[in-house]
């Protein structure tokens, strides 16, 4: 037994020598690996008995029954492997146990690709002796390989992500490295184990040893799709924004209607206000707002077929009201502190007490394109101002709005009447409300400055947007 864990888990995925792994660990007197236990086709292995006397069915009735046996089994320290697409229900306390010692066996994701599909073309899983071997050549599906790289690639990412925000370090075994009794060895020294193998097990055999030019008869096609992988990743969007909460307060509700309005800051806020005031028969005052999670969960379950929706702005159309609303004035609404910082610290011109009558559409111009560069440090985390909901990426918001309910509807601003008119007919109201003209940016409009070079700063400084959205082009 050890005291360090009270169990452990193999991360790994088919085809990666987990057998392999699992057969050395079980050649220690003090460790037991019970094969795939969360696997929801069958028990441990194909045609097994019951775990430590937790049959199938109870298993899947309970999974946390066999969890709890694994991690109070007398006998040895039991573990088994885990795979992404195992049982959901067991994964978080799995993770979160700091008594469960975390194994993560990893493969060259191409050959456990082509590994596997050899397999499925035999039927032969394991190999015990060389005599009954089978072979076969493949073909490799482009598509299928994508999808398996990325669900691979999504689970690590979640099981990485998860091992460092609980303080937990792993040990990882790569492939190449299950011949080696030193890593072995070394492993069940991680575990608190005292014992060490003197050898490895001899049963299993490597079932494809030749190069991978001989398994897939179509190798130069799967050379010229491998090329065109982003394997490092470089055609994504950086992003360092700071994750944001789903801000349910902000939400609106119908008075009668079963519509749930999420804002995004910087948009057509009151057209939409009062467009829902508008649908019922009542002010903005009997809208709805300021709920917690749990009344808004309450009103779901009280109104069956409800619609949600938001409403996305071009950003450089959002960026322009962020700026004249909050950074521009010093009146109402504006962030003086942040203001003032922005002037004192990265020099934005700004009318030190707010536009006046020598401000005119030059002096406009240049205060917003400084106001668009800073936005580009900004949001990549290159400033020590917050990234205000004024002027995140609606990108990330969105995100955010994920963590309780995401908007059955993305509507663009330009498509805001004919998409509100059919929201109008989902929720059974014949009456479409006609939609508000929205109020003009003060002091100027985004119109009287645009150009170019303004289009090209906002999509510098919003790729995050432009990329997720398809936008282009303003004007």
């Amino acid at each position: 037994m050890s005291d360090k864990f009270d169990s452990f888990v193999v991360f790994a995925e088919m085809r990666t020598g987990s057998n392999f792994l699992e057969a050395n660990l079980n050649s220690f007197d003090a460790i037991t690996c019970h094969g795939e236990a969360f696997n929801p086709h069958f028990l441990g292995y194909p045609h097994n008995e019951p775990i430590l006397g937790v049959d199938q069915a109870k298993r899947d009735e309970n999974p946390k029954a066999l969890l709890n046996a694994i991690r109070n089994d007398p006998a040895a320290l039991s573990g088994f492997r885990y795979f992404h697409d195992h049982d959901p229900r067991v994964f978080d306390d799995i993770v979160d146990d700091p008594r469960c010692a975390k194994i993560v066996l990893t493969r060259n994701p191409v050959d456990s690709y082509v590994s596997w599909k050899i397999a499925q073309a035999t039927g032969q899983w394991k190999l015990t002796d060389v005599k009954a071997h089978k072979s076969a050549q493949v073909l490799f599906d482009s598509g299928e390989f994508k999808a398996h790289l990325d669900a691979l690639q999504l689970f690590q990412i979640t099981l990485l992500n998860r091992l460092q925000t609980s303080g937990q370090t792993a040990f990882y075994v790569a492939y190449e490295d299950l011949q080696s009794v030193d890593v072995m060895n070394g492993l069940a020294r991680y575990l608190g184990v005292d014992e060490a193998l003197e050898a490895l097990d001899k049963n299993l055999k490597k079932q494809n040893p030749s190069p991978i030019s001989a398994k897939v008869s179509n190798y130069d096609h799967m050379l010229k799709s491998l090329s065109q992988l982003d394997r490092f990743d470089l055609t994504r969007t950086p992003n360092f924004e700071p994750r944001r909460g789903p801000n349910v307060p902000s939400y609106v509700v119908a008075a009668e209607s079963p519509l749930i309005y999420m804002p995004l800051r910087s948009g057509p806020h009151d057209q939409v206000m009062d467009w829902m005031s508008a649908l019922d028969g009542v002010s903005t005052s009997d809208l709805r707002i300021k709920m917690s999670q749990k009344d808004l969960r309450q009103w779901k379950r009280k109104n069956p077929g409800h619609r949600s929706f938001t409403v996305i702005r071009h950003p450089i159309l959002r960026a322009h009201d962020a700026f004249c609303r909050h950074i521009l004035t010093t009146g109402k609404g504006s962030y003086m502190q942040l203001r003032n910082t922005m002037v004192r610290r990265y020099k934005m011109p700004l009318p030190v007490d707010g536009p006046d009558a020598n401000y005119d559409l030059t002096a406009h111009r240049v205060a917003f394109s400084a106001f668009l560069i800073f936005l580009k440090g900004n949001l990549s985390g290159q400033t020590a101002i917050r990234v205000d909901p004024a002027w995140c990426t609606q990108a990330q918001a969105i995100s955010g709005f994920g963590e309780v309910c995401l908007p059955d509807r993305i509507i663009r601003e330009d498509d805001l009447v004919a998409e509100l008119t059919d929201l109008t007919k989902m929720v059974g109201r014949t009456d479409v409300p006609k939609l508000s003209a929205a109020q003009p940016d003060q002091p100027f409009e985004l119109s009287e400055i645009y150009d170019r070079e303004i289009e090209a700063l906002a999509a510098d400084a919003y790729q995050r947007d432009y990329v997720t959205f398809g936008f282009t082009r303003w004007k």
